[in-house]
């Protein structure tokens, strides 16, 4: 039974939901898997012939009705369609282009996240600096209401490693901005700790995850890689995870 259930995620997942339903409705009219020749037409390529024939042979093996076949079918096209909906995941990347795959752009990605924000925000970077763009859609979420929280490393002068001060330069660009920093790091396994983590969350409902700092390079010239997600847990838990960071005192604001 597992093979089956394995043959059915396989299809499922890897078909548009109209083919899906469209097999369905065909297994439902076939008398038996031994009549499964008549489903030959419904396989359009190569991987979905091999998809298909992993799923034939799946279900001779299974001996199960051809009605209860197409109803695990059209339950499994549902319910990963309903998963779908409820996060999407998107890749994000600076860098060269291989010209094969569409990726988004670092910075369209943050300030997509920074623009789509109702009612909180909150960021975290090593560094950021020279990101015009980004500073203006902060800026213009920060007049609309917009409660930015922003938990950056601390210079080397305020108990961090930069020798930039990130922070005191975003308080003066951003006064409304809550801005944190993890200067005390007393405790001996974080010590010499960084503040490396570099996300963008919405309102608990849309997250940018980025291996790029806030700075004009990481938009424009380096090679990084990020994934921009939409709805489900991960957000949510992401923005509960750095409030709670605030209200436990691990982070402090400046």
């Amino acid at each position: 039974m597992q093979a089956l259930l394995d043959a059915i995620l396989d299809i499922v997942a890897n078909s548009p939901p109209g083919k899906a339903k469209q097999l369905a409705s065909t297994v439902r009219r076939i008398p038996s898997a031994a009549d499964c020749a008549l489903l030959e037409g419904w396989a359009t390529n190569p991987s979905a012939q091999t998809r298909l024939s992993a799923l034939v042979t799946a279900w001779k093996a299974s001996r199960i009705p051809s009605d209860e076949l197409a109803a695990m079918l059209t339950g499994a096209a549902a319910a990963y369609a309903q998963a779908r909906g409820e996060q999407e995941v998107e890749l994000v990347w600076t860098g060269p282009s291989s010209k094969l795959v569409a990726t988004r752009k670092t910075e369209q990605a943050l300030l997509q996240v920074i623009d789509a924000t109702a009612h909180r925000l909150f960021m975290t970077s090593f560094v950021a600096y020279d990101v015009p763009s980004v500073m203006a859609a902060l800026a213009k979420a920060s007049a609309r209401g917009v409660l930015i929280s922003m938990l950056l490393e601390a210079s080397d002068k305020h108990g961090g490693t930069v020798s930039i001060d990130a922070i005191g330069k975003m308080k003066t660009t951003l006064p409304a901005a809550r801005v944190y920093s993890w200067a005390d790091k007393r405790n001996g396994s974080f010590a010499g700790g960084r503040v490396h983590a570099k996300v963008a969350v919405a309102d608990e409902s849309l997250c940018f995850v980025s291996s790029a700092n806030l700075t004009g390079h990481a938009m424009e010239r380096n090679m990084e890689a990020g994934v921009l997600i939409r709805g489900g847990a991960t957000p949510r838990d992401l923005h509960r995870h750095l409030e709670a960071l605030v209200t436990t005192l691990v982070v402090s604001r400046v």
